[in-house]
């Protein structure tokens, strides 16, 4: 079941950031955007398809963007939110259950197509929201990208306890 949101009356002439900013649902969101310097990514011609977390899909989350205010903090921010941002436009009528889609931080999301479109864990909300550059799709979680495995060793081996990795 789809529900409405301010978003849900975007204005088809604006882009992306631009009516992101304009619903008052989603102010975290432009936060990160530009704690991140994406705005003007997502300003561009695209087209982007962008899975919208709500403000309380962040506060769930907790993602604290004061915390992030570092280099460290920048690189997985942008992280978090380019796994919400797919080249390209898709609609909603453009999903199947099961597809995979390669997002702009280069992990996979899974598509659950059942009474509700989900993106990995995340519940689209409210879709097919037409923006100048793309597609809006409005959803009740932030996605959390996988952990790269490739560091498991790195890690272990920093504890001291595994030497021999």
């Amino acid at each position: 079941m789809l529900i409405c949101s301010p978003l849900a009356i975007a204005d088809e002439t604006e882009d992306i950031p631009t009516n992101a900013s304009n619903t008052g649902v989603h102010d975290s969101l432009v936060a990160a955007l530009v704690q991140a310097e994406l705005v003007a990514t997502l300003e561009g011609d695209g087209p982007f398809t962008v899975f919208a977390p709500t403000d309380d899909a962040f506060t769930e989350a907790g993602i604290d963007l004061e915390a992030l205010d570092n280099e460290e903090g920048k690189t997985t921010l942008t992280d978090i939110l380019l796994y919400h941002v797919y080249s390209g436009s898709v609609a909603s009528s453009d999903v199947t259950d099961g597809m995979i889609a390669t997002m702009e931080n280069g992990d996979n999301v899974t598509f659950t197509v059942g009474d509700t479109v989900m993106v990995n864990d995340a519940t689209v909300v409210t879709a097919d929201v037409m923006a100048s550059n793309g597609i809006i799709h409005v959803i009740d979680k932030v996605l959390m990208p996988p952990e790269d495995l490739v560091n498991i060793p790195t890690i272990a081996s920093n504890t001291g306890v595994h030497d021999s990795l």
